[in-house]
């Protein structure tokens, strides 16, 4: 049995989920996810893979693996054929639902909140351990996914926080949004609202505009909005701004309706927020890790620092190490695939550098592997200035190199392919001002490539590749035009 399940089904709340296709009751989605466990524990399934668009069949399939006991390893339709395969391999899946046969795997087909999948079966030798409900695999910088040990507490744990937080809020319908092989909607987006009482829209990620990882068309999820009145929802970074963007040029506001959008992935920026709330979104910075079971730290109403990543939810504790390191407990997963097993009492490094203050907000200042140092002996975080550059509406994306350079170097993707130099000069200068002398833009240059997957210059999540972005401007600090 497994109690996260009974919790999520066992709320009050007529409906569960709803969306284009319908819509089920609590009670309804209870006899779909019993069925289809039945069906995994006949097939004796122990690894179940499944690559699912958004909908109702993908909620049914997630609870019904917890509730048999099997390890769900969702997949992403963002994920190359060979990122799924080094998942399947890693990952020792002995099984993979989806809408057609799986290479030439025995297959058979089964009903699944009203549509059909076809369930691929192989012998392999799982080697999991015991206690995994499921494996999340993420996008590295190298682009090999990561797959980490999630058990089910720590699930619970992570989702009860947040559903605790949205109590004051009276959220009665969620948007989903994100992909659900991606923790942070799995958990944020479905577990969270079900423990709330809250019914969930869920529909193919298409519908909403989202086009593979990096692609987005607000128009579509504003026109969603407005239709059904869902109060809250999660977004990337880059979501917000393209919305933002959007809503400016088209001299029009958010939904009326919405009370909260969460945004977490990466730093979103205070004048990011500002920009958004001034049109009606009511965004708030959050920021979590895989390794914790998804969100830690959260904005909210009435407890909100714009430029902060908010403060830590009931179920983690953060510190601050002397050479600036965030680390965290509570709600730890098991770690990485071949890995040992990590100790879920003690302190994790989160690899992010920044500090708490006396009022509990945490503020990010980056990534500690990505900390450079100038000609002159500065230590720098590029984030810190990419989240300036990337505040003005003139520039996309911003990736700041310096490692033993006089000054740091930029390399941009402006939002306007036709965008003038000069425009991009004056940007950089307006945020030179706002910024120490060693840490000021002294070089530039336009991308060569788009900062996506299909460039090399990014993971599936949208993730940066530093290494490949320099290679690919090897020669800036040389010949970059000088920032005014």
């Amino acid at each position: 049995m497994s109690t996260l399940v009974d919790a999520l089904l066992g709320q009050a709340g007529a409906t569960a989920l709803s969306g284009p296709w319908g819509s089920l009751s609590r009670e309804s989605l209870a006899r779909a996810t019993d069925e289809l466990a039945g069906t995994l524990a006949r097939e004796r399934v122990r690894v179940l893979a499944t690559l699912q668009d958004n909908g109702p069949a993908w909620v049914v399939t997630d609870l019904a693996a917890m509730r048999a006991g099997v390890v769900h390893v969702p997949l992403a339709g963002f994920q190359s054929p060979a990122q799924c395969q080094h998942i399947l391999n890693a990952s020792g899946a002995d099984t993979v639902l989806c809408p057609v046969p799986y290479a030439d795997w025995s297959a058979e087909t089964i009903p699944i909140a009203g549509d059909e999948f076809t369930l691929s079966r192989r012998k392999v030798d799982a080697r999991v351990g015991a206690d995994v409900a499921k494996i999340s695999f993420t996008s590295g910088s190298t682009g090999t996914p990561k797959g980490i040990r999630l058990r089910e507490h720590e699930m619970h744990a992570v989702a009860r926080s947040i559903a605790q937080a949205f109590e004051p809020m009276s959220i009665e319908r969620h948007q989903g949004l994100l992909p659900l092989a991606v923790l942070l909607e799995n958990v944020a987006g479905i577990y969270a609202p079900l423990l709330a009482g809250a019914s969930i829209d869920i529909r193919p990620c298409a519908s909403l505009g989202l086009r593979g990882a990096t692609g987005f068309a607000p128009e579509q999820l504003q026109q969603v909005l407005e239709t059904n009145g869902a109060q809250s929802l999660i977004l990337l970074p880059q979501m917000l701004r393209a919305w933002t963007g959007w809503l400016h040029r088209q001299r029009r506001r958010a939904p009326a309706a919405l009370r909260f959008v969460a945004v977490g992935g990466a730093a979103v920026g205070a004048a990011n927020l500002q920009a958004a709330r001034a049109l009606g979104l009511p965004a708030f910075e959050g920021y979590g890790l895989t390794e914790g079971a998804s969100v830690q730290t959260l904005n909210l109403p009435g407890a909100d620092r714009p430029g902060s990543a908010g403060r830590p939810l009931p179920h983690c504790r953060m510190r601050c190490r002397e050479d600036g390191e965030l680390e965290i407990a509570g709600a730890i997963a098991m770690g990485a695939m071949g890995e040992p097993a990590a100790d879920p009492d003690a302190w994790l490094p989160t690899g992010d550098l920044g500090t708490i203050d006396e009022q509990g907000f945490v503020w990010i200042d980056g990534r500690k592997k990505n900390l450079f140092i100038t000609g002159y002996g500065r230590n720098v975080s590029p984030e810190w200035i990419e989240s300036m550059l990337e505040s003005l509406p003139t520039i996309a994306r911003a990736i700041v190199f310096g490692e033993g350079l006089i000054a740091p170097v930029a390399v941009i993707w402006t939002a306007d392919p036709a965008l003038p130099d000069e425009a991009i000069e004056d940007a950089i200068a307006e945020v030179n001002e706002m910024l120490p002398d060693y840490a000021r833009v002294g070089a530039w240059e336009r991308a060569r490539h788009p900062f996506d997957e299909g460039s090399g210059m990014a993971t599936a999540n949208g993730r940066p590749r530093r290494d490949a972005i320099a290679a690919a401007h090897r020669r800036l600090a040389g010949t970059g035009r000088a920032a005014s």
